[in-house]
């Protein structure tokens, strides 16, 4: 199994630097390529989105978006009982993260808060290709349940008799999603994002996707559609720390569980010293030789590459840089060297924790940011599908307190109007107090 090889402390600054970079990305040509897709959808609906699932799927949807009761959902026993643990494990950790009211009196008589309010419309896109993806949709799915939000649509590839697979309907029914739409690709996401006949348009797209999906969500992020999307995706990444007294089965198989994704995948080592790395070549070898998608694997692993590191702060002080989607630390002190992670989208902690138990079943969200994004995004989590309000409420106490120092910063800044809207309130405030001490006075002079 060839990967390539480097040694951490033989390299520059700016050679580290260069091998955290992922590989560039034509995202202004691809945007180019969806847009006409887009524009043809925003004009023409279902019919074309139809036209499009047609061109690139083979499969001609109608009607496009459907109630998910319209669909098939049997399943075998072990398989449902599968997604329903699942889905319980994801709706449980997402249901602590409810976060409640918060209730601030900044100075006496001026009190500010902040409350949540899910986004009322949520597009989840679900990728299919050469196999459906029920755990993404109940990684979206479940968190929107929990959030409130009213309305859900269900976008995913139909498999060759146009259908959406049963496990899919499965999670739509799951979580009372109001639509499934029967396509992929951009036109699915530029029919979530304008509406069309069947499908209601939404407020916000989540999910990832190919790079045709990607760029669609990020073409329409700045349109009028008046849509957001999750987080900038890319191909699937992992980073692996081992040291001398992690198993090389293991490592070799973390791998491989990210490699299998496409043959774009970023797949890295961080091999602290004492671990076998030729053990481990060997073992990819072999492990990759009896999976179903080898070929997608060793195209991976082909562009992925070892970094062999003198100590674990080293591996950490490359992972920050790198900035993986997933992190796994199979050291001997992985949990200390947890609290050293500054940058990645989910961590994994120790032997007995593959990456696979997030992607799945943990609980965790494996909606995650990908190409280093992790430096400034954070992971599909509950706030994902809510956001916040602030409210104030001033007393006539806390106008009498704050207004001067608003009065003063608003004159700073040569906005009469916003001053104004301050001191007429003060003034009225003030002749009240004057008007109070006259009748004090009176009332004390017998008058």
């Amino acid at each position: 199994m060839t990967m390539q090889r480097y040694r951490y402390n033989s390299l520059s600054p700016d050679e580290r630097m260069g091998l955290a970079r992922r590989p560039f990305a034509e995202t202004e040509s691809l945007i180019r390529t969806v847009s006409p897709i887009i524009e043809e959808v925003k004009r023409n609906g279902d019919d074309a989105v139809r036209k499009y699932s047609e061109k690139f799927d083979g499969v001609r949807p109608d009607p496009v978006g459907t109630d998910p009761e319209n669909c098939s959902s049997v399943l075998p026993a072990e398989q449902s009982e599968a997604l329903e643990l699942a889905a319980r494990n994801v709706f449980r950790f997402h249901r602590e993260q409810v976060v409640p009211s918060l209730s601030v009196e900044t100075m006496p008589g001026i009190e500010c808060r902040k409350e949540t309010r899910p986004i009322e419309r949520v597009g989840l896109y679900i990728p299919g290709g050469t196999a459906p993806l029920p755990s993404t949709a109940i990684m979206l799915g479940i968190p929107a349940t929990v959030a409130g939000c009213q309305t859900i649509v269900l976008a995913t590839p139909p498999g060759e008799n146009g259908e959406i697979p049963p496990s899919i309907a499965w999670v739509a029914k799951k979580i009372g999603a109001k639509t499934v739409v029967r396509a992929g690709g951009a036109q699915a996401i530029a029919a979530m994002a304008y509406g069309t006949e069947t499908v209601p348009k939404v407020d916000k797209i989540f999910g990832p996707g190919n790079r045709y999906v990607t760029a669609a969500k990020m073409a329409l992020q700045q349109s009028d559609a008046m849509v957001s999307i999750d987080l900038p995706a890319g191909p699937s990444e992992v980073l692996v720390i081992a040291d001398s007294g992690a198993d090389p089965r293991f490592i070799a198989a973390d791998l491989l569980s990210q490699a299998e994704h496409g043959p774009d995948s970023q797949v890295v080592l961080a091999a602290i010293d004492g671990f076998n790395t030729d053990v481990l070549l060997n073992e990819l070898e072999l492990q990759t030789a009896a999976l179903p998608r080898s070929a997608i694997a060793r195209q991976a692993l082909e562009e992925s590459f070892v970094l062999e590191v003198g100590s674990p702060d080293e591996a950490i002080a490359f992972s920050n840089l790198y900035a993986p989607e997933h992190l796994i630390l199979n050291t001997a002190d992985a949990a200390d060297l947890a609290e050293k992670v500054q940058h990645a989208g989910s961590v994994f902690i120790g032997p007995w924790t593959p990456e696979s138990l997030g992607d799945y079943a943990s609980g965790t969200n494996h909606t995650l940011p990908t190409y280093g994004y992790a430096r400034m995004y954070s992971g599909v989590s509950l706030q994902s599908f809510q956001k916040s309000i602030t409210f104030q409420t001033a007393t006539s106490e806390g106008l009498w307190n704050l207004g001067p120092t608003v009065v003063t910063l608003a004159e700073m800044e040569g906005l009469q109007a916003h001053a104004r809207a301050v001191s007429i309130r003060l003034e009225k405030l003030e002749a009240e107090v004057e008007s109070s001490k006259k009748r004090v006075r009176n009332k004390r002079s017998g008058g």
